[in-house]
């Protein structure tokens, strides 16, 4: 619609102005074509600033949400690549600002104007635009959901060739919304079975670690002995940003299934009591631990923006407050990606026997090879493939012998992934990099603690507890993040120091 009253006026006017007139020549041939239509938009935007109705600044800002908005996938892709090459950064006035900086040298005041320009130069043409968004209602929204776009297209273009345009658009959008989502201004909320019934049909839509079932399923994870908590932020009120999910217990549970299949009062390390008592009561004295469950951040477009570390502790002090004996906070963690790590890593192993090379023994021990003799040879490329196989169905599950023979090596080897596998210095694994991030420990590895397909498929069903040792969080946040050191229990040491005793044995057992 912005488009076609742009155009009427731009008609209207170009008789009296020429170069309105030669650019109008160009405009009309150029709609044939989706970038055609694309380029002409956001000339009226970008160019047309003294005429015509694209003038008034909120009017402008809504035509652009509506445009985009309309674009079919393809031609958002197409727009985000013309809107980040052609409305992002002069380089020749970054240029000439450059120079008239360096040569800015007789007073103070000319350097600091000289600064002031090239610190305008600097700026994307885009973002005063995107800041203007940011004012009307629903342009947060609307942005937060831009980025999602940008971070998509990076993904598929990035496959292709390099994209520095697009990298610029994702940062200046990641600024902002960094800025207008900071802590200060999100609010926290629970969400109960008495909360609107739009926000909690959301928290079932939004939950990404343990989906929920049915509604019978929802009603219990907002029920007693559970707390879920929301940020929300006042330009997107009914829309939760980040979704904590918590059980409240008496001890520190190792099976997932213990917290999202009934109501607990009390559990154990391997099942649960379920409750005798009315369900919408909860007895306080017995709660003395909270298990973060499950943690969302339900907007793409707020990637890498940093808000679960602040709600964990918001929570944590929320939870203090309802319950002053409470003295454990942990997790109960997903380990995603610890399969294929490990698929990739028998791949490894294949190849290097297809080449004929030497296999070093990196991943099972003599005691491995020998335990698990009468399933896999492990020492060949056929037991190796036969393995993957195995693992890759998840029918080892459906044994108990070989379910048990698994164990150790499993668990061995998940501990290896989680405290000795790096990205850049810090843990490979997110959920790991996450948690340590906040100060928390790397308590407990638990084995067959979510049997459902997405456990095994993701972690050959195991899970993590972090702790959170609130007088020491501080001190092991700041280790992990300056020193990349990662504060785990004795379980875990222990596991990843097997691999170095049982390495040293050259013999298998007899």
């Amino acid at each position: 619609m912005a488009l076609v009253l742009g155009l009427r006026y731009v008609t209207k006017v170009c008789c009296f102005n020429p170069v309105i007139k030669l650019r109008v020549r160009s405009v009309w041939n150029m709609q044939a074509t989706k970038s055609g239509r694309i380029l002409l938009f956001l000339e009226d935007i970008f160019h047309l600033k003294e005429v015509g109705p694209l003038a008034n600044s909120e009017r402008k800002c809504k035509a652009f949400c509506t445009f985009y908005e309309k674009l079919m996938p393809q031609e958002k892709s197409v727009f985000l690549q013309i809107l980040s090459r052609d409305y992002g950064i002069n380089q020749e006035l970054v240029m000439k600002t450059s120079r008239n900086f360096i040569s800015s040298k007789t007073s103070e005041l000319s350097l600091l104007k000289a600064g002031e320009m090239l610190r305008n130069a600097l700026t994307p043409q885009y973002k005063q635009l995107f800041v203007n968004i940011g004012r009307i209602e629903g342009g947060v929204k609307f942005l937060v959901d831009l980025r999602g776009d940008v971070l998509h297209e990076m993904t598929v273009t990035g496959l292709n060739q390099d994209s520095p345009h697009l990298r610029i658009l994702n940062y200046s959008l990641r600024e902002l919304l960094s800025l207008w989502f900071s802590v200060g201004l999100l609010n926290l909320q629970r969400i109960t079975w008495q909360s609107p019934c739009d926000m909690v049909q959301k928290i079932s839509e939004y939950e990404a670690v343990h989906p929920i079932r049915n509604w019978t399923d929802l009603k219990r994870r907002v029920g007693s002995y559970r707390r879920c908590f929301v940020f929300i932020h006042n330009a997107m009120p009914r829309e939760p940003v980040v979704v904590l999910h918590t059980a409240l217990t008496d001890t520190i549970p190792s099976s997932i299934h213990s917290i999202i299949k009934s109501n607990i009062r009390r559990s154990t390390s391997v099942e649960t009591v379920p409750l005798e008592d009315d369900p919408e009561t909860e007895l306080t004295d017995d709660i003395s631990t909270a298990v973060f469950y499950s943690i969302t951040s339900t907007q793409k477009g707020l990637q890498s923006v940093d808000l679960g570390n602040y709600l964990i502790k918001r929570v944590v002090r929320e939870l203090q407050a309802e319950f002053p004996h409470m003295s454990v906070f942990t997790s109960l963690s997903p380990v995603p990606g610890f399969r294929d790590w490990l698929l990739k890593e028998i791949t490894k192993k294949i190849q290097l026997i297809h080449l004929g090379e030497q296999m070093d023994m990196s991943l099972f021990t003599p005691e491995d090879i020998y335990n698990l003799r009468g399933y896999f040879d492990l020492n060949t490329m056929a037991g190796l493939e036969k393995l993957k196989k195995t693992l890759q169905t998840n029918s080892w599950y459906q044994e108990e012998q070989l379910t048990v023979l698994l164990k150790n090596p499993l668990m061995r080897l998940c501990a290896q992934y989680l405290y000795v596998e790096k990205r850049r210095g810090y843990a490979l694994n997110p959920v790991a990099n996450f948690h340590l991030g906040n100060g928390a420990v790397l308590w407990r590895l638990n084995w067959l603690a979510d049997l459902s397909p997405r456990g095994l498929g993701q972690s050959c069903s195991m899970m993590v507890n972090y702790r959170y040792f609130l007088d020491e969080s501080e001190k092991n946040s700041l280790n992990y993040l300056e020193c990349q050191q990662i504060p785990a229990s004795s379980q875990v040491t222990d596991l990843v120091a097997d691999v170095k005793k049982d390495f040293s044995t050259d013999n298998a057992p007899v």
